[in-house]
Order: structure tokens, then C-alpha cells, then sequence
């Protein structure tokens, strides 16, 4: 099993080689992990994945070679009532019944009912306008409708919730995806400032030729490689409304990664806090705290947004708007912050832009960048690529 598991890696373009598999049986042998599949999991992924571009690639491959032998490993039974997992049926309203829904009011009154309800409430409800439950007109819950309301758990179907209290799971982008076009590199190629820095390991030609004139003997001149020096931090927002644009930020990212050797990225959903992170599985356990990354780079770095800013308002503009976490600080702070160090920041949108008027949040996040959000498609990135130019660091 454990050769079939290199061999798909390799087809999968992950570099894997006979002593990192030594390395690993010489782990399981020493018993350094716990015996369960997600000990094994990480001790393999650390083992093999040396770059976060191909932990996507890598978590497909390990589930299609272990699927079966671990799927019911550790499954412990959930005493829950199973009318809670299902939903019992789909409820459609009728135009006069979303009328007649009120929105409770101000954000601040949002959330001190949920709480009270939440002191209040001692069982399931379902098709009410009052307490937390499913397919009702109350502001809490999920499947129902409430033009301003709290989703918590189940699918958004309306898209109108101010916040939403969910598990979520996102998937890493694969920075190795080959484009459907390489347009995009061609635009992203305007962002260019060549430079020459480092060792000198590369042969002068038209210097040696000249040297070797003038002195009348082999007179060979070395100089540093040539290369992009441009620097770009790019913030991916995944995640949610994200995931229809899955492949395109796929292709994005690619092509960044190819184009620009000092790019750093970080993800972030919906709009930006206090701390950004590498890799989706631990966002949690291993985030990068937003002003760590404020300090480390400096100012002569091209910042780009990549998110289609749909979400509530109250995410950007209030503390605690956060879908998945009680944020101190607005996530407008954080934005003014990054636009106030970096001069050269855009933001690239992949929703199409005749939609952006009628998202507050996406009027809200432009006027924060002075303009400069542009839409994600080929003449969109020129535009972007242009503005970053001219807005020197």
C-alpha cells in the first residue's frame, strides 16, 4: 500500500523519493506518532510536502489511496436527534410572506435577541418566526427566510444573513494548476522591475567579448542572474461565496507564483482581521497575526486582494461582524491599515462588475481602496497591473 502511495504522489507531480519513504516507515517504526489515521495523516504530509502549493494535491491523493481503509476508523456514535440532521422539507414563501417579515433592526439589537433566545429556548423548533430553528421567517437559524438575520448551521439560501455560525472547511489552493490560458501571465507580466542582485553566476557575454579586446586575452565577466524584483503580498479570500471562483484564483495563483519569485500570500474569508493563515486545515491552530505581517514586509511591497467582497456589511464596518469569530477590531480598520503601508494595493474582484452596485459591502471595500478594485478578468488585471505600477512603494 505504501508503494502504491508513492507512486501516486509522483503522478500527482509531488516530489517523492525513496528516502523520504525510508524516512517514514523509520517513523512508524519508532512509534513517534499515535496510532490513528489523522497522526499518520500529518506525519506524512509533513514528510512528503515541502511546498503549500501542493497540500491540495496531496490531500486528494491521501484520500484516494487510504479511503476504505480508515472511513470508519474512530467513528464514535453522536446522540443527536436525527430530525435535527435533516432537513423534514423544503419551504418555499410566496412574495407576500417575505413582505410581511420585519427585520428586527440594528446589529446591536440582532445579537441581544439571539442571546436571549438562546437563554430562553429548550427544544427544536421549525417553520416559526420567533425562536432558533429551520425553514421559518425567525431571524435565527437556517433554510427559512429573514431579510436580516443570524444563519446558524444548514445552507444559506436567501444570502442575506449578518452573520453565520457554521463549521467550515476550506480547501487550499493549488498553486500548480496549468492555466486555461496564458493571458493571464501576460498581464500579470506588466508588474515587472528587473534587477540584478545576488551572486554573479551568470556569464556576461557582451562584457567578456569587450574585456577580452581590449586586454588581448580571455577576460571572462560574471554578473548576478537577472530577475524579477518585484514584491507582492497577495490575500486570497476563500471560503463561502468564494467557492464558485475556486479554478479561476486557482489559475491566478498560479501564474502569480510563476511570475513573481518574492510573493508571499496569505488567506483570509470575507474581509480581513487580526490574523491571516498558509494553510485552510489550521487556520485556527496556526494563524499569522495580521500586524505580523504589517511589520515584516515592508512598505516597497504590491499588496493584492483577491475576494469577491460579498458580505454583510456589518462584517467590515463593526467589531464582533466577523461570520466566524467575535473580532475586536472592524475589519475597516485592518483594510485602512494595510491601504495606509502599502500605497501600491488593489483589489481584484471575480464577480462580474455590472453586480457590484448592488453590493453595500462591495461599495463599502472599493471606496476603502481608493478606487482600485478591479474586476478578475484579462482586461481587469491590466488595468490592475498598471495601477501597481504607477503607485510606487
Amino acid at each position: 500500500m505504501f508503494l502504491n502511495f508513492i507512486d501516486e504522489l509522483r503522478s500527482a507531480g509531488i516530489p517523492a523519493s525513496l528516502k523520504e519513504h525510508l524516512v517514514l516507515l523509520e517513523a512508524l517504526d519508532k512509534d513517534v506518532i499515535e496510532q490513528t489515521p489523522e497522526a499518520f495523516y500529518y506525519l506524512s504530509r509533513a514528510t512528503f510536502v515541502k511546498d503549500e502549493g501542493l497540500l491540495d494535491r496531496f490531500d486528494q491523493v491521501f484520500r484516494k489511496v487510504f479511503e476504505g481503509v480508515f472511513s470508519d476508523y474512530g467513528q464514535q456514535p453522536v446522540d443527536i436527534p436525527e430530525d435535527w440532521l435533516k432537513k423534514l422539507a423544503e419551504r418555499y414563501f410566496s412574495a407576500e410572506e417575505m413582505e410581511a417579515v420585519k427585520a428586527l433592526g440594528s446589529w446591536d439589537e440582532i445579537m441581544e435577541t439571539l442571546k436571549k433566545r438562546l437563554e430562553e429556548q429548550e427544544k427544536r423548533h421549525q417553520g416559526g418566526n420567533k425562536w432558533i430553528g429551520t425553514n421559518g421567517t425567525s431571524p435565527f437559524g437556517h433554510s427559512g427566510y429573514n431579510p436580516e438575520g443570524v444563519r446558524i448551521g444548514g445552507e444559506g439560501k436567501q444570502g442575506r444573513a449578518i452573520k453565520v455560525w457554521e463549521k467550515r472547511e476550506f480547501a487550499n489552493l493549488d498553486n500548480t494548476r496549468e492555466l486555461g490560458t496564458r493571458n493571464i501571465k501576460v498581464a500579470l507580466r506588466r508588474l515587472r522591475r528587473f534587477a540584478r542582485e545576488g551572486a554573479a553566476e551568470e556569464l556576461d557575454l557582451d562584457a567578456t567579448i569587450a574585456g577580452t579586446a581590449k586586454q588581448g586575452w580571455l577576460d571572462v565577466v560574471m554578473r548576478p542572474e537577472r530577475h524579477n524584483a518585484v514584491k507582492v503580498l497577495l490575500f486570497l479570500d476563500v471560503g463561502g461565496s468564494m467557492d464558485p471562483f475556486v479554478r479561476l484564483i486557482e489559475e491566478l495563483f498560479s501564474a502569480a507564483t510563476a511570475e513573481f519569485k518574492n510573493m508571499e500570500f496569505f488567506y483570509f474569508h470575507n474581509c480581513l482581521y487580526e490574523g491571516v493563515w498558509k494553510d485552510n486545515r489550521r487556520r485556527w491552530s496556526q494563524r499569522t497575526p495580521t500586524w505580523d505581517v504589517l511589520h515584516k514586509y515592508g512598505h516597497d511591497y504590491k499588496v493584492i486582494f483577491v475576494g469577491d467582497a460579498a458580505m454583510s456589511p456589518y462584517e467590515i464596518s463593526h467589531p464582533g461582524g466577523s461570520v466566524e469569530h467575535m473580532n475586536e477590531e472592524a475589519g475597516t480598520v485592518w483594510l485602512n491599515r494595510v491601504v495606509q503601508t502599502y500605497p501600491a494595493t488593489v483589489w481584484l474582484n471575480p464577480s462580474p462588475e455590472r453586480q457590484w452596485g448592488y453590493s453595500g459591502s462591495t461599495r463599502m471595500i472599493r471606496e476603502i481602496m481608493g478606487g482600485a478594485m478591479y474586476p478578475l478578468t484579462l482586461d481587469g488585471l491590466d488595468s490592475a497591473m498598471r495601477e501597481l505600477t504607477r503607485k510606487k512603494g
